[in-house]
């Protein structure tokens, strides 16, 4: 995902170009994606970073800004970096419906990919990247300016070599005649009323294919699963990924190794109290071996996020 064709840079290199995009993170929830630009500069809260000072850096380089002493990191795009900053034209998919639905469809070099819709592009990027270099993503979205505004992005972030935008509206046309005979490997279906592009699924996908539908509501789950009981298909199957994410930090402890007030409610027991060591004389405690003394807790965030969507899986069976 770099905007120079791979084909143009030399191997094993990495650095900033000029026309990248790269990813500047402040923190894991404060990332965002820039175009390096000649002259061109980014401002936040840490101060002023010039564009020209980031051109023949490496990826994953740190800059101190000007003006500010703060400093940020300069990332390679990838799909996961991708779905965290990208503009949001439609609700998107994450990371673990993402995966889940790479490895249940068995995505691999060389396959046929058809998608619909496109939306925001945030699947169709690891989608891409799960068939490349041989492979193809055929996706599909009715919205003009949508599609327009997608493919722009597949060309800027350097996947659209492997990425075919098409206008179309999947659930009233059903996918292109070319498909019609087994041409794909695997389809995904993000639409309102998926049950509808059933028939046209079943004429496109190869024997023992994928195909995978996302929705949010439980009933449209349950219209897409009777569209699939017909003898084209099998093992038709329902998921929902739930994510519980964990913070990580150090946690400042006192000198009776008793939990400390912010953490006291999640402690479900307390080690016993020990002896406080006084400094030897002559000996001062430096901020590193302070540092040292902070045990490393982990907690699950209080806002975790909880019900994105069912994906319905099942496979063309003749």
């Amino acid at each position: 995902m770099l905007a120079v064709e791979a084909s143009l840079r030399a191997e094993g290199e990495r650095q900033i170009k000029e026309g990248d995009v790269v990813i500047v993170y402040e923190r894991h929830d404060r990332m965002k994606a820039v175009i390096v630009a000649r002259n061109g500069e980014l401002q936040n809260r840490f101060g002023v970073f010039p564009h020209n000072e980031w051109i023949g850096k490496p990826f994953g380089c740190r800059v101190v800004g000007k003006k500010g002493g703060g400093f940020v990191f300069l990332l390679a795009p990838t799909p996961e970096l991708w779905t965290l900053v990208l503009p949001h034209r439609t609700q998107i998919l994450y990371v673990a419906d993402i995966s889940f639905v790479i490895s249940f469809l068995e995505l691999r070099p060389g396959s046929v990919m058809l998608e619909s819709g496109t939306g925001s592009g945030s699947l169709t990027h690891s989608l891409a990247r799960a068939v490349a270099p041989s492979g193809h993503v055929h996706t599909f979205d009715f919205h003009e300016q949508r599609a327009l505004a997608a493919k722009q992005e597949f060309e800027r972030n350097g996947i659209g070599h492997l990425v075919t935008v098409t206008m179309r509206d999947i659930q009233g046309q059903g996918f292109p005649e070319e498909f019609v005979g087994g041409q794909a490997d695997a389809v995904f279906l993000d639409l309102p009323q998926p049950w509808l592009a059933i028939p046209s699924v079943a004429s496109s996908l190869r024997c023992d294919g994928g195909i995978c539908s996302f929705s949010p509501c439980i009933e449209q789950v349950q219209r897409t699963c009777e569209a699939l009981t017909i003898p084209e298909f099998t093992d038709i199957r329902t998921f929902e990924v739930l994510v519980r994410t964990y913070e990580v930090r150090q946690e400042f402890l006192q000198t009776t190794l008793q939990c400390s007030t912010q953490f006291a409610s999640d402690c479900l027991l307390k080690p016993p109290p020990q002896k406080r060591q006084r400094p030897q004389k002559g000996r001062t405690v430096t901020k590193k071996a302070e540092r040292e003394t902070r045990p490393v807790i982990a907690k699950p965030y209080p806002d975790t996020k909880g019900h994105t969507g069912y994906l319905t899986f099942a496979r063309r069976s003749t």
